[in-house]
This record gives structure tokens, sequence and C-alpha cells, in this order.
């Protein structure tokens, strides 16, 4: 089943994504599935365990299911001081 979801990126996911944010349909039946089929296509680098999501303003885990319509944020780590 297809679930099409509005993803958004911040920091070094924006700048290797070239976009703040894209209307996906995928596929993916979860979370980490989604940010796997973004690695390939969008040529996402961090690995999934480096990187918190949130589905609809509130944190989740990578093991949930897609949602359609959802808003889905993927937040690298962030450094500095």
């Amino acid at each position: 089943m297809m679930a099409r979801v509005r993803v958004l990126y911040f920091a070094s996911l924006r700048d290797a994504s070239g976009v703040a944010d894209e209307l996906v349909e995928t596929g993916a039946v979860d979370l980490r599935g989604l940010y796997l089929q973004l690695q390939s296509s969008r040529g996402l680098v961090l690995p999934p365990d480096t990187l918190r999501v949130a589905v609809d303003g509130e944190f989740a885990r990578w093991s949930d299911p897609l949602r359609e319509g959802s808003e889905v944020v993927f937040l690298p780590p962030v450094s500095g001081g």
C-alpha cells in the first residue's frame, strides 16, 4: 500500500538532499523503510541510528508505521557550542 507523506530535511540532511521539504509517495511500511528509500534516492549518508525522527510534531520510533498525509522530520545530530 502506498502512502504520501511530507518529508522535511534540516541541517546536513537539507544540504545532502538539496531540498528543504518534499512530498514523497512510498511503499515503505515504517519510518526506517522510508529513510532507507530516501538514502538511495536523495544520497543521504547518515545512518538512521544517528538521527531522531518525528511524525506530526512528536518524536517517533523507527519501527512506527507510516500514515497517509503525515509530516515526517528527520533530525540529524547537531554540534556546536
